[in-house]
């Protein structure tokens, strides 16, 4: 049987696929947001709300967009948590995807 609903409560998994500005100050806006971004990766994935994530890499191997895995308890809360990364107010990311996700462990 297919589960379609999250009971009350429950932490969601969510993908974020964020992509960074094309314009010519991107990568410069993208190097001095970088330290305090990592900074608040670390202090989420010591919380349990980071699960993983990593760069989105061009066929030339520049960072161009990022992609995490996170624990969140609705979307509301994953929304409220992306306004106030470095990332977001720096204006790396300029577009932003999310999607619910379930991860498979393994043991």
């Amino acid at each position: 049987m297919r589960r379609t609903a999250l009971r009350k409560g429950e932490i969601v998994e969510f993908l974020v696929m964020a992509y960074d500005g094309k314009d010519s100050e991107a990568g410069e806006r993208r190097l001095r947001a970088r330290p305090a971004h990592l900074d608040n990766m670390a202090v989420l994935r010591a919380a349990g709300v980071f699960i993983n994530g990593g760069a989105i890499l061009d066929d030339q191997g520049t960072m161009v967009g990022s992609t995490l895995y996170m624990n969140f308890e609705s979307r509301a809360a994953l929304d409220q948590w992306l306004q106030s990364d470095p990332y977001v107010t720096g204006g790396v990311w300029v577009d932003i995807e999310v999607k619910p996700i379930r991860l498979v462990r393994s043991t």
